[in-house]
């Protein structure tokens, strides 16, 4: 791989208006377009409503998918600028190309605000909930990469859906910005799965997108890893959008729990005192007489530690992440980790896996599958048997986007397609109107 390639600022779908570095307008750069068109959009606005620890949060001061997105993407334009200008300083041919450290920064930036866009109501439960809805299913006209989709729904894909599929917004994002998106730069079902490659660990697009990705990879210049399988090396700008994420569950998700009283001021600094080592001042926090504002800048003190260390060990593996030899996450390998590690460790049994998260979690395994059973119900019974459809199919279906309920696409659409479109409406719902669509639809509410 090479940074010329892997930071192009082509747009996907508008490739005809790419605009040489030198002769782009001095107000925005192509990448900070790309922060500003994803800010506005649609998807991004509904993760207000989205879960991050604690669904269906009561108090303002709890993050939402919206807020902790923000904060990752602040978090990584301070990585990609301290990468970036390491870059540049080692790779001359950028500089006269009239890249700075802010491309970097803008492009980790956008990546970084998008990364959770895919996720569905209830978080990870979410993923899973609708996971099950397929696992008691058995289509006929569907392949078996496909039924995988179907049956293991995945945030990160549902994430490239959006941003690569012009029924979204038609976001027409940079290839950079798209290839420091996918984390996962594999299919769903691979034959030769390498389970060393934390980029194996999960997947980054579904079948439906794989013709997209493959065109992104090869304007990126991405290292192909099996002849067998659509899967690539990731882009290496992934590797600084995955440590803000990192970053920021690990330090604010624990400042989280603290604000909900599932743990004390002092557990919290307990926790937080041995990852800062020399810059934990313990008569500077006694002097501050106010515990939220302790919280405050212990919080902030972690976070640049860990943006220093993760820095730092992406600039000491350059070479090797290029070459597609590092394929790791930066924040397992900082000299923090150990100390990261338990508080991870602790998060997820005290926080993750609290009484209030697992009760309405609980719900949530009711009301997704609930929710795709009524519309796919509706949309197969149509499918089947046209106006002659059950009148309560067709008032279902009528409830549905318009790209969905057009006769045209349910007559000669496939099984895998119907379910795409269905899961692209109750994956984006957010968690409160996912209720109170499905209470509205069982006759519970009116």
């Amino acid at each position: 791989m090479n940074w010329l390639s892997l930071l192009s600022h082509k747009r996907l779908g508008n490739e005809h208006r790419y605009v040489a570095l030198g002769n782009q307008p001095t107000s925005r750069s192509e990448f900070e377009v790309d922060f500003d068109r994803i800010i506005f959009s649609y998807p991004f606005r509904r993760l207000q409503d989205k879960t991050q620890v604690v669904p269906l949060p009561e108090h303002d001061f709890v993050h939402t998918r919206l807020t902790h997105s923000l904060e990752v993407s602040s978090v990584g334009r301070s990585l990609g600028k301290i990468g970036g200008k390491y870059i540049l300083e080692t790779h001359a041919e950028l500089k006269e190309a009239g890249y700075t450290e802010f491309d970097f920064g803008a492009i980790v930036a956008a990546a970084s605000l998008t990364h959770d866009i895919g996720n569905p109501p209830f978080g990870h439960a979410g993923e899973k909930a609708l996971s099950d809805y397929f696992n008691k299913i058995n289509p006929a006209d569907i392949t078996d990469k496909e039924y995988f989709d179907l049956q293991n729904f995945e945030g990160n894909a549902q994430g490239f859906r959006i941003l690569a599929d012009p029924l979204f917004q038609d976001l027409k994002l940079t290839y950079a910005s798209l290839g420091a998106f996918a984390k996962y730069p594999c299919e769903s079902l691979l034959a030769e799965k390498d389970k060393t490659r934390k980029s194996q660990k999960k997947y980054g697009f579904y079948q439906s997108e794989k013709e997209i990705f493959k065109t992104i990879a090869t304007e990126l210049g991405l290292t192909s890893l099996s002849d067998k399988d659509i899967t690539y090396t990731r882009h290496p700008l992934v590797y600084l959008v995955e440590a803000a994420d990192d970053i920021c569950y690990l330090i604010i998700d624990l400042e989280d729990a603290y604000r909900m009283k599932v743990i004390s001021y002092t557990q919290f600094v307990d926790m937080v005192a041995p990852l800062l080592r020399k810059n934990f001042d313990e008569k500077k926090l006694a002097a501050m007489n106010d515990e939220n504002q302790q919280i405050g800048l212990l919080r902030a003190l972690a976070i640049n530690q860990l943006v220093t260390e993760c820095a730092e060990v992406f600039m000491q593996n350059e070479g090797a992440i290029l070459k597609g030899e590092f394929d790791k996450a930066l924040s397992d390998n900082i000299p923090s980790h150990s100390y990261t590690e338990q508080i991870g460790k602790y998060s997820f049994e005290h926080i993750y896996n609290s009484q209030k998260v697992l009760e309405i979690q609980a719900a949530g395994f009711e009301v997704l599958p609930g929710l795709m059973e009524i519309f796919m119900d509706a949309l197969e019974d149509y499918a089947a048997h046209g106006k002659k459809a059950a009148a309560k199919h067709i008032n279902i279906i009528r409830m549905l986007p318009k790209h969905i309920t057009e006769h045209s696409f349910i007559d000669t659409s496939s099984f895998y397609t119907r379910s795409r479109k269905v899961l692209d409406f109750v994956s984006g719902l957010t968690d409160k109107y996912a209720v109170s669509l499905y209470r509205k639809l069982k006759g519970i509410q009116f």
